[in-house]
Order: C-alpha cells, then structure tokens, then sequence
C-alpha cells in the first residue's frame, strides 16, 4: 500500500496554499495534477507491483479521484484500486487510512504500507503492520498540521 502525497509525489510547489488563514484547499488540491514524481517512491512502486498487487490508500478526497488517477497514470505507476477518504471525512489521516488498513486486511495479506506521515506509520506498526517510512522528502510542518488538526490530506 502506497500513500501519494510526499511518498510518490511532490507537494512541496503547492503548500504554500495551507500557509495562509483561511487554508486554501481548493487551490491545493487542484494543483495536485502538477505534482513532480517522487523517485524513490515510484522506483519502489514500480518494483512492489513485481512481487505483489500495488493499492494506493491517501488522505485526498473523494472529489480528487480523476486528477489522482490521471497524474498516476501519467507517472507510469502500476495500476492499483486508489482508496481515498469521504469528501466530508476529516478524521485524521492515522485514523482514516488504518481503518481502511484493517478493513483490507481483513480478506488479504497487506506486505507492507509506504508512508511519509510518522504518525499514520507509529500507528500501523502498533496494528502489526509492516511499514516503510518515506523519509525521502522534507517533512513539512504546515502539512503535518493539516493532516492531523484538520483531516484534509
């Protein structure tokens, strides 16, 4: 299971949004399209999708599924079911995506879950889940705060 922002994908060009009061949302998540790829975590993708199936699990919402889809795609990333979080769910995004972890587990083995927020990581490996941590991108304090105070991302 792979998360997309800053794990595949570079969001650091469009942060700047979540920086002023009131946070720009909109203009954030619709400059996701033009996130640059991340080469660690699509080198890592492309070589998961060998062994196993690849699912992509995020904090984006609902409404960003064809912009999310289309920019994977356009990466060359392995095909892969994308679970996103409810247009109106702002639940914290170690919330949403161990929920939807344990769901999955549920019927199949989850190998592993490539993440870059620490705290969706401590909690999945407190599940017994295995993780990698995807420390290949600067953390960002403005997003961390967004994850976690706000449930948007």
């Amino acid at each position: 299971m792979f998360d997309l922002d800053n794990t595949l994908a570079d969001t650091a060009h469009r942060q700047r949004f979540l920086e002023s009061r009131p946070r720009d949302w909109d203009a954030f998540f619709a400059a996701a399209p033009q996130d640059p790829p991340i080469p660690e975590g699509v080198a890592l993708a492309t070589a998961s999708a060998e062994e196993c199936e690849v699912v992509y699990l995020t904090g984006r919402p609902e409404r960003c599924r064809r912009d999310t889809l289309d920019w994977l795609a356009a990466q060359g990333l392995p095909e892969g079911r994308l679970h996103m979080r409810r247009n109106d769910d702002r639940r914290p995004a170690r919330r949403t995506k161990l929920e939807t972890l344990r769901r999955l587990a549920r019927d199949r083995d989850v190998r592993v879950l490539v993440d870059d927020d620490e705290l969706v990581c401590d909690d999945a490996e407190r599940a017994g889940f295995t993780v990698v941590r995807a420390r290949w991108t600067a953390p960002s304090g403005t997003l961390r705060q967004a994850q976690e105070g706000e449930g948007r991302t």
